[in-house]
């Protein structure tokens, strides 16, 4: 079964990879979207989470869309291991459904 992380940290570790990929400091950032650095620290942390307007600034201050600091990143490994949990669970359908196809084609005959 597939695990399940709260949307607070996907969110929190998003906007944390932005601001450094950005180049951004928590002062410099705090200080373009207009909140404290003790605030932005918290966020950062997932022990906050920022207002829609709030949000929409911290977007917009590292040239992104809101969407894209909830989106998760898989890595190629977690990738390829969801295809193969697909492949698999895909084939069981498969097998299960041409077994019941012969057993029905047995009890016909």
């Amino acid at each position: 079964m597939e695990e399940t992380i709260p949307i607070g940290e996907i969110f929190a570790k998003n906007l944390r990879e932005y601001r450094r990929k950005c180049g951004f400091s928590q002062e410099k950032l705090a200080e373009k979207v207009g909140i404290s650095t003790q605030y932005l620290a918290m966020i950062e942390i997932a022990r906050r989470f920022p207002s829609p307007e709030v949000l929409e600034r911290l977007a917009g201050a590292m040239n992104r869309k809101v969407y894209e600091l909830f989106l998760i990143d898989h890595s190629p490994r977690e990738e390829l291991e969801m295809i193969r949990q697909d492949i698999i669970s895909e084939m069981k359908q498969s097998f299960s459904e041409i077994v019941q196809q012969a057993l029905k084609c047995v009890s016909e005959s």
